[in-house]
C-alpha cells in the first residue's frame, strides 16, 4: 500500500496556558473554533512569513508546517510567548498523512478538491509528498516560503481570502491592519499563481516545477487571465479588476 505520509511536513505542538488565545492574537485565521483551519504568521505590514494549518489535540494545538520552516516557526512563536506558561516544541510522534480521495481524515480545509488530511504515526515508504505536490498545483494552490515568499508576499495576494486562510471578524493578529484595509478597500494589486511553464514569465516567477511542467509566480492581477485562472481564483480577479 502506498505511503500516505508527508515527509515534508512537520508537527509542532504547543500546550499549556490558553494556547488557542495566544494563537488568536497572532495568526491570520480564528481558531477558536472548529479546526483545522489554514493560517499564517505574519509580519507587521501584513507580509507572510510561515504559513501552516492548525488542528486540535484536545488542549494541545498542533501546527501542520513545513519541516524545512518547521524550527524557525518555533523559535518566531517562542518570541511571542514571553512569560506564559506555553510549551512550543516539535512532535516527532505523529506525522501529516494525505491522500487524494476516500473516508480518512478531513477534506483540506483550503479547498476541498484538494482531498484529505489527518495526523497518525508516520507510514513505511518513500511517502505522498511528489502526489501531493502534483496535485495541489494542478488545483492552483501554492503554498510554502519557495511558493509564497519569506516575508516578501502580502498574506491576500497569497489568496488568502479565496482559500478560507483569514478571517475578518475576529480581532487583532500580528499584520491585521493592513490585511483589512486591502480587504475594505479590494486593493490585491498581485497574486500568487500557478501557471504552464509554456506561459511562464522568468521575471515572475518564484519557483519553476519543469517535471510537473508548472511555475509559480506573483503576477500583476492584470497579467492573469482569468479564464485560464482556477474557478476558485475567479470571483476574486473579478472583484480587483484582472
Amino acid at each position: 500500500m502506498t505511503s500516505t505520509t508527508l515527509h515534508d511536513r512537520a508537527l509542532i505542538r504547543l500546550s499549556g496556558e490558553d494556547v488557542r488565545g495566544f494563537l488568536q492574537g497572532l495568526v491570520t485565521n480564528d481558531v477558536s473554533g472548529g479546526l483545522p483551519v489554514w493560517a499564517a504568521l505574519l509580519t507587521p505590514q501584513g507580509k507572510a512569513l510561515f504559513d501552516f494549518l492548525i488542528w486540535a489535540d484536545g488542549d494541545d494545538i498542533l501546527i501542520d508546517c513545513e519541516a524545512e520552516a518547521a524550527d524557525a516557526l518555533a523559535k518566531r512563536l517562542t518570541l511571542y510567548r514571553l512569560r506564559r506558561a506555553i510549551t512550543i516544541a516539535r512532535d516527532e510522534q505523529l506525522a501529516v498523512h494525505w491522500a487524494p480521495e476516500g473516508e480518512q481524515g478531513v477534506p483540506d480545509p483550503r479547498l476541498a478538491d484538494l482531498g484529505r488530511r489527518w495526523l497518525a504515526p508516520a507510514g513505511k515508504g518513500e511517502g505522498a509528498d511528489a502526489a501531493w505536490r502534483a496535485h495541489r498545483l494542478s488545483f492552483g494552490v501554492a503554498e510554502g516560503r519557495a511558493e509564497l515568499g519569506d516575508g516578501e508576499t502580502l498574506w491576500l495576494e497569497c489568496n488568502a481570502a479565496e482559500l478560507n486562510g483569514v478571517s475578518f471578524a475576529k480581532g487583532c493578529y500580528v499584520g491585521q491592519e493592513n490585511t483589512a484595509r486591502m480587504n475594505w478597500r479590494q486593493k490585491v494589486n498581485r497574486r500568487i499563481v500557478v501557471v504552464p511553464i509554456a506561459d511562464a514569465d522568468e521575471k515572475r516567477q518564484r519557483i519553476a516545477y519543469p517535471d510537473l511542467d508548472w511555475s509559480v509566480e506573483h503576477r500583476r492581477v492584470e497579467s492573469i487571465d482569468a479564464d485560464a485562472a482556477p474557478m476558485w481564483m475567479r470571483e476574486g480577479l473579478v472583484a480587483t479588476g484582472s
